[in-house]
């Protein structure tokens, strides 16, 4: 911890490898934060996730769920199905006319750590000390959380976690030699 004007403040970032060490020298070129915000950045998007996780899949159950516009639902509905996030499919219900559901692709099935990391965040944060839901495992009902983990299961600190150049990225748009 380091003092700053006399109250105590964390020190903790990732740990910088390289030239990323001068944040002043190197822009993030090409960063997957933005581009998953370009698709999911928006209030609706993350919403209609939420609703998709808790197994909504028709147009009219997203938009009331959501509280938002039919417009704004189909804007939000097919943006999330262009970037391949959820997939639709037909359905027809006896004497009506056929109609798409809604389903999670295997991308957006992904994507739910990062949904439950805002919602865990939202917990802490913003909900006076109890949230109201709460995360279980179904068969143990031990609380459910994310967190950062290296690939053997060991929980890392952010001060714990090294961020570097992918040579390979850096080779696939054309800024390294190919490998020899």
């Amino acid at each position: 911890m380091r003092q700053v004007s006399g109250s105590m403040m964390s020190v903790m970032s990732f740990v910088l490898e390289g030239p990323l060490r001068d944040l002043s020298a190197w822009k993030p070129e090409g960063c997957s934060i933005a581009k998953a915000l370009d698709i999911v950045g928006t209030r609706s998007a993350i919403l209609i996730l939420r609703e998709a996780y808790y197994g909504t899949r028709r147009f009219d159950g997203f938009a009331a769920r959501v509280g938002i516009t039919d417009a704004a639902a189909a804007n939000a509905l097919r943006k999330l199905t262009d970037a391949g996030l959820l997939e639709k499919r037909p359905y027809q219900e006896e004497g009506k006319r056929t109609r798409h559901e809604y389903v999670l692709t295997p991308m957006g099935w992904d994507l739910i750590p990062a949904v439950v990391a805002l919602w865990q965040w939202g917990d802490k944060y913003l909900q006076d000390g109890t949230p109201p839901l709460e995360r279980l495992e179904d068969t143990t009902g031990e609380p459910v959380r994310v967190e950062l983990v290296s690939a053997s299961g060991n929980e890392v600190p952010p001060e714990r976690v090294r961020v570097r150049v992918n040579k390979s990225w850096l080779r696939r748009h054309g800024r390294l030699p190919p490998a020899s």
